[in-house]
């Protein structure tokens, strides 16, 4: 019997030992997506307690609290820090079985030196020994990202962002690690919602630049990208919940965002004519800045009405979307490639049966001597578990080459996630070294160490090009 998260956790042999100490381990993290502050980096402010840094706006540990039968006054509501972390210390010990399980005791261990199980009876020491730590040196935000020995940090950014903390910590000589913003575009494309037109005015403001017309947006869009690319962006990020496709022209999608303005109303054919023709531009954008374009798809967002007029968006009502994929979203990335415009691309599914036919579909647009041009995307939100990571990664050495994958993300709002990037190398090592042992891979450290080291660091670092 094993003891619980000892050294060689989820390390099943020898080999996967062996990568894993040698090779794996001390890697540097790219984090090319997550959702983190950037004004939370530049500021390094200390955290009030572990309740704020572990438990506020992580929606992965709301839902399995509201699971657990614990009231929502003790999750997002007016409950004490104290009584939120203690109805988060009663629920651990059920998540046995869900990533969170392991992810909540590396974190204790790795950032605060806690081996204790935390469960009702432990929580009131650990409270406090984690409160003690956290108001002394060495516990603010920019020191949870150098003790994981992340090199970039990549935040999600809106095109009417400032980008203000982007630029005083480009400047800021004091911190070693390169923060940097990744475009999100989404409110550009989301034209039939409330908030369109009053994110029209405020990209006005922040672009300085008069939005009249269709064209006048693209401009600002691409100014907006051109800011960001000096600020260092080399990444896009799009949420495609669905991936539309309806071929039109300019002018049609100029009519259509005129109707916007006036606030007429605009049909399912419309908008996605529309929404078509502006992720085009983007994608042509995006290629000849020599960005990469990240297309998160199926997420369904928002689905309890209640809770989301309560919460709002992003607390824990989010799930899989089942809906069709392919063809949509091969003539999209077809269109783009006729015109010499498709950029390097990863796609996403939060659906794991979509998994395949992403493999499959990109496999039909590699090329432009670019290894790994195209990319499945790492096991994302409900797919970054034990299972789902392996199903990730089995189907793209199925379909595809995994010795090209750019590896793990935390796609995460906490500062504590980085462990996740350990949990995720053991499985990539422990992948390989059962290949060997069972005689599916030859035993050439050499070989396999410089594909575990590429899949951990070297391959995003040559992808991206963040420096």
């Amino acid at each position: 019997m094993k003891t619980f998260l000892d050294q060689d956790f989820l390390l099943s042999n020898a080999t996967a030992v062996t990568l894993y100490e040698q090779y794996a381990k001390d890697m540097p993290i790219i984090d090319y997506h997550c959702h983190i502050s950037p004004e939370q980096i530049y500021r390094n402010q200390p955290f009030r307690n572990i309740t704020d840094i572990w438990l506020g706006g992580d929606h992965y540990k709301w839902r399995l609290m509201r699971a657990n039968g614990v009231d929502e006054a003790f999750i997002t509501g007016d409950a004490s820090d104290y009584d939120k972390f203690m109805a988060w210390a009663k629920t651990v010990p059920m998540t046995i079985g869900n990533p969170l399980y392991h992810w909540s005791h590396l974190e204790l261990r790795r950032f605060f030196g806690i081996d204790t199980l935390l469960d009702e009876t432990t929580a009131p020491a650990i409270w406090e020994k984690t409160n003690t730590m956290l108001q002394s040196d060495g516990f603010r935000p920019r020191d949870f990202i150098t003790k994981s020995n992340v090199e970039v940090v990549c935040t999600t950014d809106d095109p009417a962002d400032t980008l203000e903390y982007h630029v005083k910590l480009k400047d800021d000589q004091t911190f070693p690690v390169k923060v940097v913003p990744a475009f999100r575009p989404d409110k550009a494309l989301r034209i039939t919602a409330d908030t369109f037109v009053p994110w029209l005015h405020q990209l006005e403001e922040t672009s300085g630049r008069s939005i009249p017309d269709y064209a006048a947006l693209l401009d600002a869009l691409t100014a907006r990208a051109e800011f960001f690319h000096e600020v260092g962006c080399r990444t896009s990020d799009h949420a495609l919940d669905t991936v539309p496709y309806e071929p039109t022209t300019f002018e049609e999608a100029a009519a259509i965002f005129e109707k916007a303005l006036k606030h007429e109303p605009i049909s399912l054919l419309e908008e996605n004519k529309y929404r078509t023709y502006t992720l085009v531009f983007l994608g042509k954008l995006y290629a000849r800045l020599g960005w990469v374009m990240q297309l998160h798809m199926h997420a369904a967002r928002n689905n309890n009405t209640r809770m989301f007029q309560r919460l709002g968006p992003d607390t824990g009502n989010d799930a899989m979307y089942d809906g069709q994929l392919a063809l949509s979203l091969g003539q999209l990335l077809d269109t783009l490639e006729q015109e010499d415009g498709l950029p390097k691309t990863i796609l996403y599914s939060l659906n794991p049966k979509d998994f395949p036919v992403l493999a499959a579909w990109m496999g039909s647009f590699q090329g432009g001597g670019i290894p790994g041009k195209m990319q499945l995307g790492a096991a994302w939100w409900f797919n970054d578990t034990k299972a789902g990571m392996l199903n990730q990664m089995q189907v793209l050495a199925d379909i595809g080459l995994l010795s090209r994958f750019v590896g793990m993300l935390t796609d995460s709002r906490s500062f504590l996630s980085y462990p996740r990037h350990e949990y995720f190398r053991r499985l990539l090592c422990d992948l390989f070294g059962r290949w060997v042992e069972q005689g599916e891979a030859p035993n050439d450290m050499a070989l396999l160490g410089q594909i575990i080291q590429g899949i951990c660091y070297n391959n995003a670092k040559a992808y991206f090009q963040f420096s």
